[in-house]
């Protein structure tokens, strides 16, 4: 009888299928700009099974915590910066109102219904007003207009008062309707877009002194500025004196009190209650009972 030849057992089908796990794909991290070279590369390239990142350095400044960053500047478009721009003009005439804005949108070009573009209406007018007067105050000292040629015999404290006077001096021409701007910086919405503004004014005016101070005065410090400059704004709307002699006065007696612009912590409090007190008191001027 012919053997038969033995064929081989089929494999089963199992046994040639290999498992495979799925690959876990890791994009790298990578915070910083691609180079030109990497760019050009294929998309497989950008895989890795390696997590890497790189977290961007934070430019510490040298007087406070970077925890208290650069405080953000009113930003306006070309159309807004156009508007306020022509609007400053008006407002020793119709004060810091709508009829000053429709007056510059008009002067600037625009239509009286692009006023509506202003977010804030009328405030953005006393923000804009209050910055400007800042650049202008930087600029003046920069010209060398405010110190004149003894500037390097006056002490810190002198170059302060300077300072502060000269920024009232700014607002005499339009002194007469600041009550106003007063009353809308007051609002409680307002306030803290004000009291920014105000710090931002103490800083430039101690920085503009001269000042060095880096410890816990910086603070302390920036805030008798600022309490005097507003103490003094509320005297300047009731001085009817030329060349602001009361307001003058009232800043020279201020700045007397030695203890005014040194680092106590009564200076925080007095900061805080003057404010108060001008929001209650410009309520009350306008009718509100409180």
């Amino acid at each position: 009888m012919a053997s038969l030849q033995r064929l081989p057992a089929p494999q089963r089908a199992i046994s040639s299928i290999q498992l495979i796990r799925p690959t876990r794909l890791i994009h790298t991290i990578n915070h910083h700009r691609p180079s030109p070279s990497s760019a050009s590369q294929s998309p497989s390239t950008t895989l890795t099974t390696n997590l890497s990142f790189k977290t961007p350095s934070i430019p510490i400044r040298t007087y406070h915590s970077q925890l208290h960053p650069r405080l953000p500047p009113h930003e306006y478009t070309n159309s807004q910066t156009a508007i306020l721009t022509a609007s400053l003009p008006h407002i020793p005439t119709h004060g810091v109102t709508a009829a000053a804005l429709t007056a510059g949108a008009r002067d600037a070009g625009f239509l009286d219904v692009s006023v509506q573009l202003l977010p804030r209406g009328e405030f953005d007018l006393v923000l804009f007003w209050l910055a400007s007067r800042r650049g202008l105050l930087r600029a003046k000292v920069e010209g060398g207009e405010v110190f004149g040629a003894n500037a390097e015999e006056l002490s810190v404290q002198e170059k302060i008062k300077i300072l502060v006077l000269e920024r009232l001096r700014m607002n005499s021409e339009i002194k007469d309707v600041w009550q106003d701007a007063l009353a809308q910086m007051s609002l409680l919405g307002n306030i803290p877009l004000s009291l920014l503004e105000l710090h931002a004014l103490s800083n430039d005016i101690l920085t503009l002194a001269g000042d060095t101070a880096v410890d816990a005065t910086w603070y302390a410090r920036r805030m008798g500025v600022g309490a005097i400059y507003a103490s003094a704004e509320v005297v300047m709307t009731r001085d009817p004196t030329p060349d602001l002699l009361e307001t003058e006065a009232f800043v020279e007696r201020r700045f007397e009190d030695k203890e005014v612009l040194k680092g106590k912590v009564e200076g925080i409090g007095s900061w805080v209650g003057f404010w108060g007190n001008t929001v209650l008191g410009v309520g009350r001027s306008w009718g509100l009972k409180i």
